[in-house]
């Protein structure tokens, strides 16, 4: 379980995650380290992925042009029935139980793009994606689409170590119902500078459990990410994850 924002009150603690390094040879170490990742917390850091550090720069600047719009512009791409567009701040809300008001971050939700007319569009999740104008933001739909393919590549890489964790066929989850044809989503977020504040029920996004196989969280040198690896406990114990670059 994770919540973001940074936090008032703080963690109690700061977590030390294992480590895969998707460029080494050795992956019965790099099998182990996940599983154990897995049964301990359900996190991990990835490496040497294939996605440069160069290019993960341009998304996150590109990202940042789009969202220093003024809103009535993002509001033009407003996210639509199939998940595909802007989110406003305050408009999801992650921990009804613990929040007064929605998280204190907006997004812009970018899917597998399937035409309109395509039979697959009728799917749930499935459909034309939704694109700032070509000359509000020039080359943004471009980048979001590479990275939209290079990460969908990051998760079959992990997949295929999860699948090895489980002693089942690496290209276990390759199939066409799985990964193959993935329900693949692209989440650029923006947390504005509230600072969260438990005692008050304001978080950038509050306690959650994502959906899904794989969540892959490119961040950037702000911390603000804690995860509590117990959701059972009493009282939850919520530990700092410092950011990594690359």
């Amino acid at each position: 379980m994770e919540n973001y924002g940074r936090s008032k009150n703080g963690a109690e603690a700061q977590t030390v995650l294992n480590c895969i390094d998707l460029s080494s040879p050795d992956i019965q170490q790099s099998v182990s380290l996940l599983k154990q990742a897995c049964l301990d917390c359900g996190f991990f850091y990835v490496v040497n992925h294939g996605i440069s550090q160069e290019f993960m720069e341009e998304v996150f600047s590109q990202s940042k042009r789009f969202f220093k719009m003024p809103l009535n512009e993002k509001m033009k791409v407003l996210r639509n029935e199939k998940h595909r567009g802007y989110t406003p701040v305050l408009d999801e809300l992650l921990d009804p139980d613990t929040q007064v008001r929605g998280d204190y971050k907006e997004g812009y939700y970018i899917g597998v793009e399937v035409p309109e007319g395509d039979p697959e569009s009728e799917k749930p999740f499935y459909g034309p994606n939704v694109w700032p104008a070509p000359d509000c933001l020039p080359g943004w739909r471009e980048t979001m689409e590479r990275f939209h393919r290079e990460a969908l590549e990051v998760a079959k890489a992990v997949a295929r170590i999860i699948a090895l964790a489980l002693d089942l066929d690496a290209d276990f989850f390759d199939k066409p119902e799985m990964l193959g044809q993935a329900i693949a989503t692209l989440r650029l977020l923006h947390y504005e500078g509230q600072i969260s504040d438990p005692s008050k029920g304001m978080y950038g996004a509050g306690a959650h459990s994502d959906y899904g196989l794989i969540t892959l969280l490119a961040t950037d040198e702000v911390a603000g990410l804690q995860i509590c690896k117990d959701r059972d406990a009493k009282p939850q114990l919520w530990e700092d994850v410092a950011p990594m670059k690359g």
